[in-house]
């Protein structure tokens, strides 16, 4: 498996709000497949994503691993509401990362429910 490079200077960070279903997706899969769990973004050629527990990295697999977005600092500790989206902070390190910042996630969750789903329903 390819690394990640270390992460450089964000060009910008933002307060975001992932919704719980999402979170727990991303959690259930890194139980269920192993750490860190690397797969391709359908729809967006070329960039993959990198769960690991303390952050949800996108990158540019043809340009060495460049990081685009970082999804990080997930507010979960003493988390008891399965249902109530968890707040972090999505670092931005690429100057198109906001064209993708909307439907990377949407993408995640499309190849997570693949690859989670019973070997009969991938049929």
């Amino acid at each position: 498996m390819r690394s990640v490079p270390d992460d450089p200077s964000p060009l910008r960070v933002m307060p975001k709000t992932i919704p719980a279903t999402c979170y727990n997706r991303v959690r259930l899969a890194l139980i269920r497949l192993g750490k860190p769990l690397r797969f391709d973004l359908p729809g967006h050629r070329g960039l993959e994503m990198v769960l690991t527990d303390e952050a949800w990295r996108c990158v540019d697999s043809f340009a060495g691993d460049q990081l685009i977005l970082v999804w990080r600092a997930f507010a979960s500790d003493g988390r008891d509401d399965l249902a109530k989206p968890v707040t972090c902070e999505l670092y931005l390190y690429h100057h198109c990362a906001g064209l993708v910042m909307g439907t990377a996630l949407s993408a995640m969750e499309e190849a997570l429910d693949a690859r989670l789903a019973p070997p009969a329903a991938r049929e």
